[in-house]
């Protein structure tokens, strides 16, 4: 933990935001029965989508909010009410940057001011579709990698025909591909020396080849959604690199999906230009674990429900 005071007077910091494997049921329920503008952004996101994604992450079912289709917009809607209620309790603490794992990346340019949350909203409801479609043309899988040089890990690939999916830490990465290729990959990652190969429980080969398809048919949702240029850097998963222009930022969300998550590169980006304080913003607490892992300088806490939120304004 680190004091909200800290802050105050340093004003390198980072809002992160999470991806896909975050949410769980149960996630946002507690923070809108405690702040009145959590409650009011995730009645947003039911008019907007038209059913209660508040029920569907409140009270599941899981298989229902752990469906690609609604996983997405529910974490988009988790996150952005956790930002609104920082906001709201701790005006006075700005990010320098904001970043986003994978399907965070949304969140963050919410937070950039981008794009309206009812806007990203209807977006990645519609990335969750194209992403489900085209896994159900070419199912293909995922695993995380344990413990093996990343190095090793890209030529099992390459010899294997997977690909990198999240260079997500040190020692921790996860892989992409279909089926077979994954399988071979995971034995092959065993026999170079990898501590752990973890099958995921999916059956999407997220930032793979595989997703192609699903870009091309993104790509219109893409260019018709209304979009600013980012108000504050907002450092892409593709490149590690700050987002500018609205032309670069179109791209990326179509190219993200074919492409690795650069997460220790973006993490690394924002430490060498000074960050030196990170807050992620919404469930569970991943991101505040890779960012340790990746430099064990960088201080990160996880602010997603009320004992965490009311935890860090007591510090201040």
């Amino acid at each position: 933990m680190f004091q909200s005071e800290s802050l105050q007077s340093d004003r390198k910091i980072a809002f992160v935001f999470p991806g896909q494997g975050s949410q769980y049921v149960g996630m946002g329920q507690d923070l809108v029965a405690e702040y009145a503008v959590a409650r009011t952004l995730f009645e947003q996101a039911d008019a907007t989508l038209g059913f209660s994604l508040a029920a569907l992450c409140f009270t599941g079912p899981e298989n229902a909010l752990t469906d690609t289709l609604n996983a997405q917009p529910a974490l988009l809607t988790h996150s952005i009410a956790a930002l609104r209620v920082l906001q709201t309790l701790a005006p006075d603490i700005a990010p320098a940057f904001v970043a986003g794992h994978s399907l965070g990346e949304y969140s963050a340019l919410v937070a950039a001011d981008v794009m309206d949350f009812p806007d990203a909203l209807r977006l990645v409801r519609e990335r969750g579709r194209v992403m489900k479609a085209a896994g159900e043309r070419t199912p293909g899988a995922m695993a995380a990698v344990i413990g093996l040089e990343t190095d090793a890990l890209e030529r099992v690939c390459a010899e294997a025909g997977a690909q990198i999916a999240n260079y997500n830490a040190p020692g921790q990465i996860v892989i992409s591909g279909a089926r077979d290729t994954l399988d071979r990959a995971m034995t092959l990652a065993k026999t170079r020396g990898a501590k752990r190969v973890i099958p995921l429980a999916v059956s999407i080969a997220s930032h793979s080849r595989l997703m192609e398809s699903a870009a091309r048919e993104f790509a219109a949702a893409v260019a018709s959604t209304p979009m600013r240029a980012p108000r504050l850097p907002v450092i892409s998963n593709v490149t590690a690199l700050p987002l500018e222009r609205v032309d670069d930022i179109r791209a990326e969300l179509v190219a993200q999906l074919t492409s690795s998550v650069q997460w220790i590169k973006s993490i690394e980006y924002i430490l060498a230009q000074g960050a030196t304080h990170f807050i992620e913003l919404g469930p569970k607490d991943v991101l505040a674990g890779l960012i340790r892992r990746i430099n064990k300088d960088a201080h990160a806490i996880s602010l997603g429900d009320v004992a965490s939120v009311k935890g860090f304004g007591a510090a201040a």
